[in-house]
């Protein structure tokens, strides 16, 4: 492929404009010329393969467009796209599930890059209790499970502020990889209505501004959740995956967790 049929070089300004960095930042950045740089962005120049990596690793370009952007270039994938039972990614698996066991009674969930369920543990329910069939097929979807009107919207006492939260996520999200089911994802959701009796904005009282604050059978349950992701993964389906731990913030809501995780099937 020639410099003038490479598609490398508009995909390397867009991921370069996407960062806010100027030529001169990036080739500084990445150690080459601004000339070399901008040679490459026009097609006057073909980038070697040790280049687009070398670009793609400055510019924090997330694996699996890595490997489109050395695709556009001519080259094959540097980066494997395994399935969960990938033998390969095993090891990988068992850890997820040794880290969901463990933090039972209180909810986890495994998720991929757009969001979708991959795994949950067995406190899970007690959260998705109620959620109507068609929230979770083919596969359910944490932005559809939290915001939809069917889903828990209805059940959350801080829709207002979620739903603010979730869409600065999802936005900022969409704006670090240009994914465009991200994108869908995102108009879908913001369209979603919202119920005018709906409790507003509060201002925060606790440690986060905001908890999760959902009904339950035995009573409001109050929550924060923390992000675990796996370090400097290799293939595109671990980079992409994120497990999400909930938290009880409060004794009531632990006590609730625990009673409901005994009680269930």
């Amino acid at each position: 492929m020639t410099a003038t049929e490479s598609r490398i070089g508009p995909l390397l300004r867009e991921w370069r404009q996407r960062r806010k960095l100027s030529q001169l930042d990036l080739a500084l950045a990445a150690d080459t010329s601004a000339r070399h740089l901008s040679y490459l962005e026009t097609g006057r120049s073909a980038p070697s393969r040790a280049m687009v990596l070398r670009l793609c690793e400055t510019l924090d370009v997330p694996l699996r467009e890595r490997n489109t952007l050395l695709l556009a270039a001519g080259y094959a994938p540097a980066f494997r796209e395994s399935t969960l039972d990938d033998a390969a990614l095993s090891p990988a698996r068992a850890a997820v599930d040794t880290m969901l066991a463990a933090h039972e009674p209180y909810p986890a969930v495994v998720v991929d890059r757009w969001w979708d369920v991959v795994a949950g543990n067995a406190a899970m329910p007690v959260l998705m209790a109620g959620v109507p069939e068609h929230l979770l097929r083919p596969r359910p979807n944490v932005f559809r499970l939290v915001l939809h009107p069917d889903g828990l919207a209805g059940r959350l006492g801080n829709l207002h502020q979620v739903r603010e939260l979730f869409l600065e996520r999802l936005l900022r999200q969409l704006g670090a990889t240009g994914d465009a089911r991200l994108r869908a994802l995102y108009d879908e959701v913001k369209g979603y209505p919202v119920p005018d009796d709906s409790p507003g904005p509060r201002e925060p009282t606790g440690p986060f501004q905001v908890p999760i604050r959902i009904s339950s059978p035995l009573g409001p349950l109050t929550m924060f959740s923390t992000m675990a992701t796996f370090g400097a993964p290799a293939d595109v389906t671990l980079s992409e995956l994120a497990i999400e731990f909930f938290y009880p913030l409060d004794d009531a809501t632990a006590t609730i967790l625990r009673t409901m995780a005994t009680a269930a099937p």
